[in-house]
């Protein structure tokens, strides 16, 4: 059995969050973690593994994307 994860983003101002989800909305837009350049990629796993917010500038992440990697993570505004 593969497990997938995901992610869903918010942002408030220039920052980010990213937040666990178990779903996603039909109408969401889904990125999967490979479609990203190596900074955003960098700032995801950095803010994930730290728990802690994420600069908008200079990444490829907007509020309310669903990141598909090992889980699945929402952006959030901070």
């Amino acid at each position: 059995m593969v497990v997938t994860h995901m992610a869903t983003t918010t942002s408030t101002g220039q920052s980010l969050t990213l937040r666990r989800v178990d779903s996603v909305a039909p109408d969401a837009t889904v990125r999967h973690i490979d479609q990203f350049d190596e900074r955003t990629l960098e700032q995801f796993y950095a803010a994930l593994e730290g728990g802690r917010q994420l600069s908008a500038t200079g990444t490829d992440l907007d509020p309310g994307t669903v990141v598909v990697a090992t889980s699945y993570y929402r952006v959030e505004a901070a």
